[in-house]
């Protein structure tokens, strides 16, 4: 018995040390464009992986790119991790384009999955038209700094190089062969055993060997926070919902005491003002847009047979379609988005205006005033006075000539609760 219970002891005891033994990997997923949110993600699981002494930190990538101080930033975070970090471009069929391909050069492991590319670095600008100068400083001031972490990662500088300069994308196969990535694996599992007992250099040159077999994968999810805003970050969904934004404040205007429409309107606009002030813009466009409202208002007001209403929805469109200064096409409004929403947001914008300058222009009248000329029918014959039934009702009625029964009179004035009355040609 005492030997049945010393087994049993040993080796709940050896279970035990191979569990806090097992090595620990934070998993963080960017799947999405390079700004401020995604950025804010990727320190958010660096710190984690920190904070829980993780045996290293797996960011899977699939990027087209996105804003180059952004990625500064995470490069930043990447080289200063006390962490080791493997950039993994992932699953198949994956990209790091642009800003992407920093990341995975800064990365102690760089590896693709098969089928995957990386690249395309040269640095774009949009909205402005830089001189030949301008263009050089930019273009050496982005592959000096790839250059200034390519080089201590121990990876080959020239191709680098060659993805700012010639914007050159490379395979997986091509990168493994140009020594721009350390490996190619299909899968997180086999990516981790192959690295496993890998002695890898340090940014600060210090060594370390890897301990990655058989380690517990713990993802960091986004924060209902950051998908909010992620997704704000996507130009069209950021403009779309401003502009729905605006109309329902603008029905709380026209109708107030409704609070719903005005209280909904009025958080669309912030979220989208919030989602707008992360990504670059164009502060012309936002000129063009407030010109095409005070436009839609004046078609409101004056008869221009559509002339304004037409410039108030074409400047509509284009400060739309121009309102975010993106490097890439995923951070700019599309033309599709920049038509239907200027085109429909006019549109209703110019009728509802309309509509409430009509009713404010008509004359208010309540009660008996609001009978008077209309007609009514003789039910009593007037001779001069009878009774007549106007808006399902009877009213005692005066009439100057006589009327008889079931003629039609028009009611033209009130005297002591008594219609006067004249008969209708």
């Amino acid at each position: 018995m005492n030997r049945l219970l010393s087994v049993l002891m040993l080796t709940c005891c050896w279970t035990l040390a191979g569990q806090a033994q097992q090595p620990r990997v934070i998993v963080i997923h960017l799947d999405d464009t390079i700004q401020p949110i995604s950025a804010d993600y990727m320190a958010r699981g660096l710190e984690a992986a920190a904070t829980q002494h993780a045996n290293a930190a797996l960011i899977e990538i699939n990027t087209p790119g996105g804003l180059i101080d952004s990625m500064r930033q995470m490069v930043s975070k990447v080289i200063a991790s006390p962490v080791p970090v493997i950039v993994y471009v992932a699953p198949s069929g994956s990209r790091a384009g642009s800003a992407g391909f920093f990341l995975l050069e800064a990365a102690d492991v760089a590896a693709m999955a098969p089928g995957s590319n990386a690249g395309a670095a040269h640095p774009v600008v949009m909205g402005t038209k830089l001189d030949d100068t301008m263009k050089q400083k930019l273009e050496n001031d982005t592959a000096a700094f790839l250059r200034s972490y390519v080089a201590r990662r121990g990876r080959n500088v020239q191709a680098a190089e060659d993805a700012v300069r010639s914007s050159k994308s490379y395979s997986d196969q091509e990168a493994l062969q140009l020594k721009l990535i350390d490996l190619i694996a299909p899968d997180d599992a086999s990516l981790l055993n192959d690295i496993d007992g890998r002695t890898i250099t340090r940014f600060d040159g210090s060594k370390m060997v890897l301990h990655t077999r058989g380690a517990e994968l713990v993802a960091v999810d986004p924060t209902l926070r950051e998908e909010i805003l992620d997704r704000l970050t996507d130009p069209n969904l950021a403009v779309l919902v401003l502009m729905v934004g605006g109309l329902l404040i603008y029905v709380e205007f026209n109708t107030p005491g409704t609070i719903i429409p005005g209280t909904l309107g009025t958080i669309l606009v912030l979220l989208a003002l919030f989602g707008l002030n992360l990504l670059p813009v164009r502060y012309t466009s936002v000129m063009l847009l407030l010109a095409a409202f005070a436009l839609l208002i004046l078609e409101a007001h004056f008869a221009s047979h559509g002339v304004l209403a037409a410039a108030g929805i074409l400047c509509l469109v284009i400060g739309a379609l121009t309102l975010v200064d993106g490097p890439i096409p995923e951070l700019r409004v599309h033309l599709a988005t920049a038509l239907s929403a200027g085109l429909a947001f006019g549109l209703i914008t110019v009728f509802l205006l309309r509509l409430a300058l009509r009713a404010r222009r008509s004359k208010v009248r309540m009660g008996a005033d609001a009978m008077i000329g209309q007609i009514a029918v003789v039910t009593l014959p007037l001779a001069p006075r009878g009774q007549v039934m106007v808006n399902g009702e009877l009213w005692q009625a005066e009439s100057a000539t006589p009327a008889a029964l079931g003629e039609q009179v028009r009611v033209r004035g009130l005297r002591d609760l008594t219609l006067l009355v004249e008969r209708v040609p």
